[in-house]
């Protein structure tokens, strides 16, 4: 039967998923064991959320199923696609995937510590910063005690590297 011989009514609204972390296409999708578990740990939150639907309009819960299951497909490629990284594995000496760097910016006392993680674990208020960010790709392969430029529109950010670790 055409399209053309349906209620309006009967059309099927599309849910609307906001895309997930930005990832390139062709980079490898690195996570920490702890960031794999945030993963592992939101795709049961939807499969929960998915098995305790009970709207009671059909509709309603139709969209809602079709919502939580374009988000689970997101979510499964990122899983699927994703290599955990040994931290123990890491040169521990050199700025690498999963390394904690404590910084001084060297304009000022100004000290921070933040870690180089995957794309869907990034939160910055948490410190971390995925390894795709300007920073990120400017600390890779230092040591303790390099200085890094990190290119600003107005200004330059000069940091000096205090400590590499990886626990």
């Amino acid at each position: 039967m055409s399209r053309g011989f349906v209620k309006e009514d009967d059309q099927e609204e599309v849910p609307r998923v906001p895309q997930r972390a930005y990832l390139p296409e062709g980079v490898t999708n690195f996570v920490t064991p702890f960031g794999m578990n945030q993963l592992l740990a939101e795709k049961q939150m939807l499969l929960n959320k998915k098995n305790n639907l009970n709207n009671a309009n059909e509709n309603e819960k139709r969209i809602a199923l079709n919502y939580i299951n374009a988000k689970l497909q997101l979510l499964n490629n990122r899983i699927v696609e994703a290599k955990i990284v040994n931290l123990n594995e890491q040169p521990q000496n050199e700025i690498r995937f999963g390394a904690m760097i404590t910084l001084k910016i060297e304009a000022s006392t100004n000290i921070q510590t933040f870690q180089i993680v995957g794309v869907d674990e990034a939160d910055i208020s948490k410190g971390k910063v995925s390894f795709i960010s300007p920073i990120a790709k400017a600390l890779i392969s230092k040591k303790i005690g390099d200085k890094v430029i990190l290119k600003q529109v107005k200004k330059d950010i000069v940091f000096e590297i205090i400590d590499i670790s990886y626990s």
